[in-house]
C-alpha cells in the first residue's frame, strides 16, 4: 500500500461515494475502484461495503480508517520536522476558503507566498463557512479564511481583509444612475441573494428592521453566478465590494453603496489555538497579514 491509496480510501469513506471521491481526487471512478481493491487485497479484508446502492465503511474499514489517518498525519509531521531542521519553510499548507475568497482575495497572497517560499506546497479546499470551520477543527486544513464573526473559542482569529456589501445592478438599470440607494428602494426590485449564512442573516435582519418584504428572484451559492445573473438583468443583488471591482471597471455591472446601512463582510484567517505551527505556517500568516492587512502590523509596532 502507499500514501496515495490511503488518501483515496479516506476520501471514499468520508464522502460515502466512489464517484464523488473521484471528482475530489481528479481521477476516474474505475481508477478509484482499482486503488480500493488493491488496498483490500493488501490488508486481506473488505474495507468498504458497496451493496445497497450506497458505500458504507465496514468494521474492518473503521479500524483501518484510524490507521490511515494516523499514518498520513505522521507523514506530514515528519516532513515538517525535517524541514524545520533546515530552518527553511518547506512542506505543505492547506487552506480552506469559499469561491469568492479564492477568486478575489487570496490570489495575490498566494502569488507573494510562492515567490518567497517556492518549496512550500499550497493546496486550496473550496467549501462553505460551516465546512471550513469544521475542517480547521478536525485538522484536515491548516487555515480557514471565513467572514467574521467567528465565535468558536478553540480558534485563533486574525483579521486580514475589510469589506462591505454593495448593491449590484446592470449598467442600464435605474439603480445604476444613483450615487447611493436605500434598502427600501432596493426592496422594490427582484433580488438575487447569496446562500451564505452570515450574509443572508444580515440581510434578513435589515429587511425585518425596516418591515420590508423583499421579492427574492433567486438564491445562489456562488458569487460568480450571482454576478452573471444580475448582468443578465434577472434582478439586483448584494455582494462584497471586492468581488465586483473588475466587473465595474469593465462596465459589466454597476456597484451602488447602501445609503442607510452598512453590512460588513470582513474576513479572517482562522486556525486552531492548540496547533503547533510550522515555519511554513508562520510564514503564511505573516505574508497574508502583510498583503491584506498591513495596518495590523503598524499597530503592533506602536
Amino acid at each position: 500500500m502507499d500514501f496515495d491509496q490511503l488518501e483515496t480510501f479516506l476520501e471514499v469513506a468520508r464522502l460515502s461515494s466512489f464517484s464523488r471521491a473521484a471528482e475530489k481526487r481528479f481521477r476516474t471512478q474505475p481508477a478509484i475502484s482499482a486503488q480500493i481493491r488493491a488496498l483490500e487485497e493488501d490488508v486481506g479484508a473488505k474495507l468498504l461495503d458497496r451493496s445497497g446502492g450506497r458505500v458504507s465503511i465496514t468494521q474492518s474499514g473503521k479500524l483501518f480508517q484510524k490507521f490511515a489517518e494516523e499514518t498520513l498525519e505522521a507523514r506530514k509531521a515528519v516532513l515538517t520536522a525535517i524541514a524545520e531542521t533546515e530552518r527553511v519553510p518547506r512542506g505543505e499548507i492547506i487552506v480552506g476558503a469559499n469561491e469568492g475568497t479564492c477568486l478575489h482575495i487570496l490570489p495575490e497572497v498566494f502569488a507573494e507566498f510562492k515567490r518567497q517560499y517556492p518549496d512550500v506546497a499550497v493546496n486550496i479546499k473550496r467549501a462553505d463557512y460551516a465546512k471550513i470551520l469544521e475542517s480547521v477543527i478536525d485538522n484536515s486544513v491548516d487555515f480557514g479564511v471565513v467572514s467574521l464573526p467567528v465565535t468558536d473559542p478553540r480558534l485563533t482569529v486574525v483579521l486580514i481583509h475589510r469589506d462591505e456589501l454593495v448593491i449590484i445592478a446592470p449598467p442600464q438599470h435605474p439603480l445604476s444612475k444613483m450615487k447611493s440607494v436605500t434598502i427600501a428602494e432596493v426592496a422594490k426590485y427582484y433580488l438575487l441573494v447569496p446562500k451564505a449564512v452570515h450574509t443572508r442573516d444580515a440581510l434578513e435582519d435589515l429587511f425585518n428592521e425596516q418591515r420590508l418584504k423583499p421579492h427574492y428572484a433567486m438564491e445562489l451559492d456562488s458569487s460568480e453566478l450571482l454576478k452573471r445573473f444580475v448582468a443578465a438583468d434577472v434582478g439586483v443583488g448584494f455582494i462584497p465590494l471586492s468581488h465586483v471591482q473588475e466587473d465595474v471597471q469593465a462596465k459589466v455591472l454597476a456597484a451602488i453603496p447602501i445609503a442607510d446601512a452598512q453590512i460588513r463582510r470582513d474576513l479572517a484567517l482562522v486556525f486552531r489555538k492548540d496547533k503547533a505551527l510550522s515555519r511554513a505556517a508562520l510564514a503564511f500568516i505573516d505574508t497574508t497579514v502583510k498583503i491584506k492587512n498591513p495596518e495590523a502590523i503598524s499597530r503592533a509596532k506602536r
